[in-house]
């Protein structure tokens, strides 16, 4: 979509808000921020093909985009890769794409354990009653293990998909590969789609590119850019794109690495007699706590996260999940590899991704090289990963990594 026409676009979105169109109510189910009120943003990747849903997700104030795909379908209808959130914004703007396009026709879960995205298949399901729903191998649920049916699948209409991806009632347009991690207390599945005519990969948390500017999602409501830009509890928000960029790039850091080495935890006390003197006390700013002192090497930290946009594995999955099945993962990649594609959409961060095979296999290049960790990130800022990693096998929760 060109400039002027995605601007257009996303200033009548603005003018039809209405703040109801904007609720959700069973954000408590999962309580992540922004809870019960989710704004989306739907661009068009490709035109009158492929466009993409994205609202926001986070802990507090670390936010990341989720994403929703759907593609029109040449026999007609549409197809949609992991939905998000069905509130009544979201929905009339797929029912414009329903109008001019047909009914949706599948909707795809292509994952077992990502909470994040399981919680609104169901309910977006029952928006869409034609649609038939596919889910990826051995979902299960924490803490109790429940049928899909009780997590508000519509039961008649959900199935697992084939896993002769050739079997799919969509496998002209489309192909898949499924990768199923037993971890012992549940699995780690991901579902890659490749939509063949226009040479997408769909993937949903295995691969990852992080923007250096805040996404457009991000600046609709830009106060958590700005919140995380300031340096101390005393310095005042104020509204720039300096500051929007800076509030993003540290936001990434914390959604990353969780404790990014470049940030310093404020002890408690301090953190509370900081908060007695910052501009804004308000619920809103958390009653002044800002308990993080970032050092002046940050931008370096980003900068070798960035990494000019080039694709990678979280260090999450880096770190805990894919070393679990090395041969596996390995296997995986190389066959998504072999497809023939030239940008990638993922679930979270940037997107789409100018990638090809190449540059997605080069992305899972850490399972052949010991340390398990990509040399590509600096060692100091996956520290805290790696303790959790240890808390976790001493706990017996986690397993050692296996041998490639």
């Amino acid at each position: 979509m060109n400039a002027h026409r995605y601007k257009s676009k996303l200033q009548a979105q603005q003018q039809r808000i209405h703040p109801k169109d904007l609720s959700w109510p069973f954000w408590a189910a999962l309580p992540l921020y922004p809870y019960g009120k989710r704004q989306t943003l739907c661009r068009e990747v490709i035109e009158d093909t492929i466009w993409t849903f994205e609202q926001l997700q986070g802990i507090l104030y670390t936010i990341a985009p989720i994403r929703m795909t759907v593609i029109k379908l040449e026999t007609g209808g549409l197809f949609v890769y992991a939905p998000v959130a069905p509130t009544a914004e979201c929905v009339r703007m797929i029912n414009e794409l329903v109008a001019e396009h047909g009914d949706i026709k599948y909707i795809i879960l292509p994952t077992s354990s990502g909470l994040e995205h399981k919680i609104f298949v169901g309910p977006f399901a029952r928006c869409f009653p034609q649609a038939q729903v596919f889910v990826a191998p051995n979902q299960w649920s924490f803490p109790f293990n429940l049928p899909l049916s009780w997590l508000g699948f519509p039961q008649k209409r959900t199935q697992e998909l084939p896993e002769d991806a050739s079997l799919a009632p969509f496998a002209n347009e489309f192909d898949y590969a499924v990768l199923d991690i037993d971890l012992g207390r549940g699995s780690f599945a991901e579902v890659a789609v490749l939509h063949k005519r226009s040479r997408t990969l769909l993937v949903t948390d295995s691969i990852l590119s992080v923007p250096e500017e805040p996404p457009a999602i991000a600046q609709l409501d830009p106060y958590p850019l700005l919140f995380h830009a300031r340096d101390n509890a005393g310095e005042a928000i104020e509204d720039n794109q300096a500051n929007r960029r800076k509030g993003w790039q540290r936001i990434s850091l914390f959604a990353i690495y969780f404790r990014p080495s470049a940030v310093e935890m404020i002890n408690l006390g301090q953190a509370f007699r900081d908060a007695l003197k910052a501009p804004d006390r308000s619920k809103k700013a958390y009653f002044g706590l800002f308990p993080f002192r970032w050092q002046e090497n940050w931008q370096k930290s980003f900068n070798a996260l960035r990494f000019n946009g080039r694709p990678f594995v979280a260090p999450i999955l880096q770190t805990l999940i894919f070393p679990q099945a090395p041969t596996q993962v390995l296997n995986w990649a190389d066959k998504i590899a072999t497809w023939d594609f030239q940008q990638i959409i993922s679930c979270h961060f940037d997107s789409p991704i100018q990638a090809t095979g190449r540059q997605f296999r080069q992305a899972f290049a850490f399972l052949e090289k010991k340390p398990a960790i990509s040399e590509d990130l600096p060692e100091e800022d996956l520290q805290f990963i790696k303790e959790l990693e240890a808390g976790l096998m001493r706990w017996g929760i986690a397993t050692p990594p296996k041998e490639f």
